[in-house]
């Protein structure tokens, strides 16, 4: 089994409110991982992790509209400090990047709300997708939509028709504008459809 050299968060933020704050320390608390809280200017914070290898994480902290946003960038080799961070993004529904570096390829992870959306491994130049979420309701629900579209088309399709029958028997001026009016309706109708 490859052996893992480093993990990236590549932009990675996540949102606390001050309750989950006071959780996501506690979560920290371990005999190998210390905590340092940094009070910063305008309530803002700066967490620090530290491994007793002496590898540092450094979470800062915004606040905003009564809650904690952190934008996280860092590159962790400690497995066990790397294993807390991991927990700690997944607890918080994080958002973002991870790659997790091994000596001949990288695989990438793409999270939204702290699960995985995609997963990408790269060897040199070669990349593979190896798993992409997908909506399946979502997608069926895309294709019903579709062909409601399609079948309100073909049923205008037969009323113009039915329209211009009617038209080439039209004996008045005033049948013909009316019958007119009603094609140009359904040809407005038509190209709204067109757009879906």
């Amino acid at each position: 089994m490859a052996q893992r050299l480093a993990t990236e968060y590549v932009k990675a933020t996540f949102k606390l409110s001050e309750p989950q704050m006071h959780q996501f320390l506690h979560m920290t608390e371990d005999g190998r991982i210390h905590h340092r809280v940094k009070v910063l200017e305008n309530g803002c914070q700066e967490i620090v992790l530290e491994d007793v290898s002496g590898e540092e994480v450094h979470f800062p902290f915004d606040r905003l509209e009564g809650f904690y946003i952190c934008e996280l960038s860092c590159r962790l080799v400690n497995p066990h400090l790397t294993n807390v961070v991991r927990k700690l993004f997944m607890a918080f529904k994080g958002d973002g990047v991870v790659h997790r570096i091994y000596e001949e390829f990288t695989m990438t992870y793409v999270y939204a709300r702290g699960t995985v959306r995609k997963i990408v491994e790269q060897t040199g130049e070669n990349v593979r997708v190896i798993y992409e979420y997908k909506n399946t309701l979502l997608e069926l629900q895309h294709l019903f939509q579709a062909r409601d579209v399609e079948r309100e088309i073909n049923r205008i399709y037969a009323e113009i028709d039915s329209l211009l029958d009617t038209r080439n028997h039209a004996s008045t001026s005033e049948q013909l504008h009316q019958i007119d009016e009603q094609i140009a309706l359904r040809r407005q109708r038509m190209f709204e459809l067109e757009a879906y």
